[in-house]
């Protein structure tokens, strides 16, 4: 099914962002869909490079997976920018991966946003602003 597909079964009306996740999209999506993930993050300057509205509550997004198909529509709860060394427990915990830990999130973040800013010649350190983002699934492809 493709976004737009989704987009009008699902009787939402509005603009809506579709994407997928950075790295691994069909295992995060696959968790969104189970509700264990329930949040994300990324790379503040990617946003200003690219000169792109930050992500604002009530928003909503289309998840894609690796095949670029439609899995489900989120809308955004909540949305804040901080430093990645900033980041809570909490959020890490709603991110859902590994043990859901704060060490875990960190480890596998520090990977993750030194390639996405190196991909725009920028470099990764603790004090690195990212926008973390709370959502929930309020629909799913069939």
């Amino acid at each position: 099914m493709t976004a737009e597909e989704l987009w009008k079964s699902s009787g939402l009306t509005g603009t809506y962002e579709a994407w997928p996740f950075g790295e691994a999209p069909d295992k995060l999506a696959g968790l969104v869909v189970q509700g264990i993930k329930t949040a994300t993050c990324s790379a503040y300057d990617l946003y200003q490079i690219n000169n792109e509205p930050l992500p604002q509550a009530g928003d909503y997004s289309i998840i894609l997976n690796s095949g670029d198909e439609a899995v489900c529509i989120i809308k955004t709860l909540k949305a804040y920018v901080t430093e990645f060394n900033q980041v809570s427990e909490d959020h890490a915990f709603k991110e859902g991966e590994g043990d859901r830990s704060l060490e875990y999130w960190r480890k596998v973040h520090v990977n993750f946003l030194t390639n996405e800013l190196a991909s725009v010649h920028k470099s990764f350190d603790e004090n690195t602003k990212v926008v973390c983002e709370e959502f929930e699934v309020v629909c799913r492809a069939e």
